[in-house]
């Protein structure tokens, strides 16, 4: 039988069967495969085939994944951890207060999903908390994201009635993060009264927010859509990427590489005749856009 998987917790999965019945299932020993670097070879999202047992099932394949998005393991060096298999979009809820979400992360995150040809939405959140000036940068910010090909929205979780947001979810399989305190798990719970997720207050201490999502877990709205929760992401490692191939994924660069002097060999930074390096000298790339870019070529801390 084939099943989707809606939540891991490690070791037993929650499965929607193509009857929709529910199963929890563990994975068949065997086809753990040897020297595999992913931390969780079974992911939320993925597509496997099951047989019954009584009210449980056993994994006995994982199909093949149409995408997937990862981000460094915690727990294991030189490993990933898939946060979601074949979604059709990755949305990342942020915040410019309480706390602030920086330019670098949302770049990575972009980064992430552009790489696995994953369209992005991003979500700025706590609307009602901005002040004048934070209102400006936000607006200025939408526009310079949508110019790149990203969805945007403006949103509180004050408001009860999240219909923009329940738009630009129908029909897809979508991923949810953000870093822990930004509204995500709140958000979630406005869209649908099944859903609970557990929330909390920013911390007074370091103005972050505390782990509420300790696993990823899939819900379904409707027929045909699902919201992926996924834990607040502290690092968004960006793992399997070399330096001159980061450029591809930053779409208004992307073009321009032909145009440097050293090709794809070019990675950007200092050298002559660079037509990324132009672009930005006149404005055309934004500096906040390049200076992350340099950040990851560089391998510089993830988490800022």
């Amino acid at each position: 039988m084939k099943g989707l998987v809606l939540k891991s917790t490690g070791s037993w999965y929650l499965l929607l069967a193509e009857n929709n019945k529910r199963y929890q299932a563990r994975v068949r020993g065997k086809i753990r495969l040897e020297g595999i670097k992913e931390t969780n070879p079974v992911a939320v999202g993925d597509y496997v085939l099951f047989d019954e047992e009584g009210e449980e099932g056993i994994i006995t394949e994982i199909l093949d994944r149409d995408n997937y998005i990862v981000r460094q393991s915690v727990k294991k060096t030189g490993h990933s951890h898939v946060l979601a298999a074949n979604v059709d979009q990755a949305l990342l809820v942020v915040t410019l207060a309480s706390p602030r979400t920086s330019l670098g992360f949302i770049d990575r995150f972009i980064v992430a999903a552009e790489s696995f040809r994953i369209p992005q939405v991003l979500v700025f959140n706590k609307a009602d908390l901005l002040s004048p000036e934070q209102q400006s940068e936000v607006k200025s910010l939408i526009e310079l994201y949508e110019s790149l090909g990203v969805r945007c929205l403006l949103t509180s979780a004050l408001d009860e009635e999240q219909a923009a947001l329940l738009e630009i979810l129908a029909g897809k399989k979508t991923l949810i993060s953000g870093h822990s305190g930004v509204g995500k798990s709140t958000l979630i719970n406005l869209l649908s009264g099944s859903i609970n997720q557990k929330t909390s207050e920013i911390s007074d201490f370091s103005s972050k927010g505390t782990h509420t999502t300790t696993f990823a877990e899939m819900f379904q709205l409707t027929d045909n859509t699902f919201i992926i929760d996924t834990p607040g992401i502290k690092e968004l490692g960006l793992v399997d990427m070399e330096p001159e191939e980061v450029s591809d994924y930053f779409v208004e660069m992307r073009a321009l590489r032909s145009s440097c002097k050293f090709g794809a060999r070019c990675l950007h930074l200092q050298e002559p005749k660079c037509a990324v390096l132009e672009s930005v000298q006149k404005g055309h790339i934004a500096l906040s856009r390049y200076e992350s870019y340099v950040s990851i070529v560089k391998g510089e801390d993830n988490r800022k």
